[in-house]
């Protein structure tokens, strides 16, 4: 009888334990948004579901705009932004929690045929609004320029803008939604110009200096290098779960130190400066 009931009450414990290890499966989150952030939530939430077996993390891109709209409403767990969400018109940022979890650099890139290899930021402004219409106009080949915009709602786009083009009318020019796609055009077509982040520049295209700065980490950790912004991984109210659990993750040192680095992307630890929603630099 002792040993029957010793029986019974191991059984019940080993079904409680694999019950409690499967109230921990079948979760799920989906984060929206940010396509200059989207490789790096993408590797860690691979990594964080091989080590956590069960969970389900869906990583979608769509832009900055998107994300920031869909955790407004409540549609996902999570939304990726490049942006400040004070610094997006319709967004209500004090209904939402900001959780920075890198730091993004951006650069000109050219077609490798240009022949430009530098550029002043008066000039590259003067690309981007249509005063500059041939790369032999800045010391390159006899070829027009082909100016490549990232879409409306893009934080790539917006953060290029605001530290490039000062304000200025951005000329007319075709519009993707991808920064994939952006780099592909821009590395098959003659005379193109456009802009994506540090961890997106391959061998495929050419990044411009910019006055004789290269676009390189340590020029961005001391604003000498000043086109960058905070990647943002906004939820609506304090995360709770898995939503929780897997941005701790994301701020762990471990994961900044290693795979945030390896990425291309640059921990937040690793800044020299501060920025505000404002761009006031803290130091």
């Amino acid at each position: 009888m002792k040993k029957w009931l010793n029986f019974v009450l191991i059984l019940v414990a080993g079904l409680g334990l694999t019950a409690c290890s499967a109230g921990n499966k079948g979760e799920s989150i989906t984060a929206v948004g940010s396509s200059a952030l989207q490789p790096l939530v993408e590797a860690a939430a691979e990594q964080y579901q091989t080590d956590h077996l069960g969970v389900f993390i869906n990583v979608q891109g769509g832009g900055s705009g998107t994300g920031l709209s869909q955790i407004q409403e409540g549609a996902v767990a999570i939304g990726n932004s490049d942006l400040f969400a004070e610094e997006k018109s319709g967004i209500k940022a004090k209904q939402l929690v900001d959780h920075q979890v890198a730091v993004v650099g951006i650069t000109p890139i050219v077609n490798k045929a240009s022949g430009v290899t530098n550029v002043s930021m008066t000039d590259l402004r003067r690309i981007f609004t249509g005063e500059v219409t041939n790369w032999k106009q800045l010391g390159g080949k006899n070829q027009p320029i082909i100016v490549v915009n990232r879409s409306q709602g893009s934080g790539t786009r917006a953060t290029f803008e605001r530290w490039v083009l000062n304000g200025r009318q951005p000329m007319p020019a075709q519009e993707q939604d991808s920064t994939g796609m952006v780099r592909s055009i821009v590395s098959s077509t003659p005379g193109a110009v456009s802009y994506v982040a540090f961890s997106y520049v391959d061998k495929t295209v050419r990044a411009l200096s910019v006055d004789h700065v290269a676009p390189t980490d340590a020029a961005v950790t001391t604003n000498a290098w000043p086109i960058w912004s905070y990647e943002h991984m906004y939820t609506k109210g304090e995360p709770t779960g898995l939503t929780k659990r897997f941005l701790a993750y994301m701020l762990d040192e471990n994961t900044q130190q290693k795979l945030v680095k390896k990425m291309g992307y640059i921990p937040v630890t690793d800044m020299k400066v501060k920025r505000d929603a404002s761009g006031k630099l803290i130091k």
